[in-house]
């Protein structure tokens, strides 16, 4: 309510943040609270009444309830300075052709279903469709609160095993996908590039968006040359906002990058031996000779692989926050 508080714009928003970040988990928590008091009267109605219909009520607004701590215990686990951005992921397909980019895009529509669950939305940025089949290489902007907090937990190698549907004889394949989450920066924070560092490139756009897209090299692709980095951007119509969203993605993965190399500095300065889930092999899902997944950092399974499949990552991802705390 100062007078003066618009006068700095940047810590205006800055303030405005975190009270927003404060007041969702208070304004949850005692929504949650008045759910349980509801649930309580009304067991206490089904109880002295004898009314089982009631008593089904008081279940079903437990079970909810149930639900939504459990999603607010996962968001007490939240430490990183960008947990609460939204996602920038990035799936590449590894060695072995159209059995890998199947896998790719079989872990694409993992995420994308996690994503529609949470309510999240998604937006594709690039899309590189295979030669056969799957796809070669995707990258999505997941939007929603705590988007970058949840699937940073992501990062790295996933493989999958089972009967190739690509193999005339039936055999046993491995195939491997790499997955990379950073974190959509706001104007806040600063990232400083030097344009004679970048190449800048044109190309068509080879994925979906009418005869204009395909039409005209609207499409971005920015190498930063100091790095090697590369990133790219065909979804938006025009060249202009393409170049925008790649530099975007270009200062998030920057930031990611440097924010590793501390991390390692500090590790080699500390004498600490634990691994770095930067570009390990992170999980494994099994289809064939048994059926499983498993996360190796954790040593979390589960059986039900088709359900993983589906989408249902919160599993591992909890694990993971506990486990990384």
């Amino acid at each position: 309510m100062a007078p003066d508080f618009w006068d700095d714009p940047d810590t205006a928003r800055k303030i405005q943040k975190e009270i927003s970040r404060l007041k969702y988990p208070i304004e949850g928590w005692n929504a949650c609270n008045e759910s349980w008091e509801e649930a309580d009267v009304l067991l206490e109605l089904a109880i002295s009444e004898e009314d089982e219909e009631t008593e089904k009520e008081a279940a079903e607004l437990l079970s909810e309830l149930e639900a939504r701590v459990a999603s607010f215990e996962v968001e007490c686990l939240f430490s990183g300075d960008h947990d609460e951005n939204n996602a920038l992921l990035t799936i590449h397909a590894g060695a072995g052709g159209t059995e890998a980019q199947d896998w790719t895009d079989m872990l694409l529509r993992m995420y994308l279903r996690w994503a529609e669950e949470k309510e999240f939305s998604a937006d594709f940025l690039d899309y590189q469709p295979g030669d056969e089949a799957g796809v070669k290489s995707v990258t999505v902007m997941i939007k929603g609160r705590h988007a970058y907090g949840y699937l940073r937990s992501e990062i790295g190698i996933h493989r999958l095993v089972r009967i190739s549907p690509f193999d005339a004889s039936a055999r046993r394949h491995t195939s491997f996908a790499s997955v990379f989450i950073f974190p959509e920066l706001d104007d806040t924070i600063k990232v400083d590039i030097n344009e004679k560092d970048l190449r800048i490139d044109t190309y068509r756009a080879s994925g979906a968006g009418g005869q204009h897209v395909n039409k005209t090299s609207s499409a971005i692709r920015i190498t930063h040359l100091p790095s090697g980095i590369v990133v790219q951007c065909q979804n938006e119509r025009s060249q202009h906002r393409n170049k925008d969203m790649a530099m975007k993605m270009l200062k998030a993965r920057l930031y990611e990058r440097e924010e590793e190399i501390q991390k390692e500095q500090q590790q080699e300065l500390h004498g600490d031996k634990k691994e770095i889930a930067w570009g390990s092999q992170i999980r494994s899902y099994v289809l064939q000779p048994y059926r499983l997944v498993k996360d190796h950092r954790t040593k979390r399974e589960m059986g039900n692989v088709d359900s993983v499949l589906d989408g249902n990552l919160d599993p591992f991802i909890k694990a993971f926050l506990l486990w990384q705390g």
